[in-house]
């Protein structure tokens, strides 16, 4: 089928307690894994693509990776922008083919935050995107992007339904405690926060910086509201820490497929056990 947004996806992730992923691609074999993963699980999936990865593989080709993908499988596919920085870059992969953006404004003034994405919202919902915006600022270090903890600051609820009602998205970043990156101790989530918006909004809620994370803890925020959680760093680590075991292994290894194709299928089962404790599987 074709790339879809996330909207419909989410709705029916929201009315039934579980949690969508969204899985970033970085080239073609982490596009596979997913894609892969998710068709048997039978689950829908967002492809997440950040503008760091957006620069490596270029806007045609990540594309036309992801709509080769979709016109192949049964299952819903989303491609969706990953913290996109500015109201161009958005506008940017709208019209190159993404089926769905997220604008991070959490950096700018609370008004300046829902100007520029009711302004996206409006532009993308009548070309048939899903927006997801952000709120409170989210520590750690992914991509481009690095906040510290002195400088992560949670969302306020009653702030980030204000935020929802005036600007209209599909789906909502807050800030409860989680970060980019892998974690150094366990994480903190704000389940309060979650519960107090959750419960006002029609919207699911977006859990970033979901690598590392104790799976109870997940759990507990989706049954609470998160209907996305987002995974990166944990299939960069399993990718990057198979080749090394390989290259140790045998030094003479050189043929690429000889050690992206385990790569590939170790991030494939990172995929698959992640979409279990989403509650996805099954669901497409």
């Amino acid at each position: 089928m074709p790339l879809v947004s996330m909207t419909e996806m989410l709705k029916k992730a929201k009315s039934g307690k579980y949690a969508v992923g969204q899985f970033n691609m970085n080239n073609l074999e982490f596009l596979q894994a997913i894609v892969e993963a998710s068709e048997e699980e039978n689950s829908p999936v967002i492809l997440g693509v950040s503008e760091g990865a957006l620069k490596y593989m270029g806007l045609d080709y990540t594309v036309a990776l992801a709509k080769t993908a979709a016109d192949n499988s049964n299952i819903p596919i989303a491609l969706h922008l990953d913290h996109g920085s500015t109201f161009d870059i958005s506008m940017k992969v709208i019209h190159g083919g993404f089926s769905s953006v997220m604008f991070d404004g959490s950096h700018h003034p609370y008004e300046e935050n829902v100007e520029i994405t009711k302004k996206i919202v409006e532009t993308a919902h009548a070309m048939g995107i899903s927006v997801e915006g952000e709120l409170g600022t989210i520590g750690g270090t992914e991509d481009d992007i690095s906040v510290d903890e002195e400088n992560a600051r949670l969302a306020d609820p009653k702030e980030a339904i204000r935020f929802y009602k005036e600007t209209n998205v599909d789906a909502l970043a807050i800030a409860v405690g989680s970060a980019h990156g892998m974690y150094i101790g366990e994480p903190k989530l704000h389940y309060e926060i979650i519960e107090a918006v959750s419960k006002e909004i029609d919207i699911p809620l977006v859990l970033h910086g979901g690598s590392g994370i104790p799976d109870e803890s997940v759990k507990k925020a989706i049954s609470l509201g998160i209907g996305k959680v987002n995974v990166n760093t944990e299939n960069q680590i399993v990718m990057t820490n198979t080749i090394r075991e390989i290259f140790a292994k045998n030094q003479n290894v050189y043929d690429p497929r000889k050690y992206l194709g385990p790569a590939r299928d170790a991030i494939k089962e990172v995929v698959r056990g992640k979409i279990r404790l989403f509650g996805s599987n099954g669901k497409a």
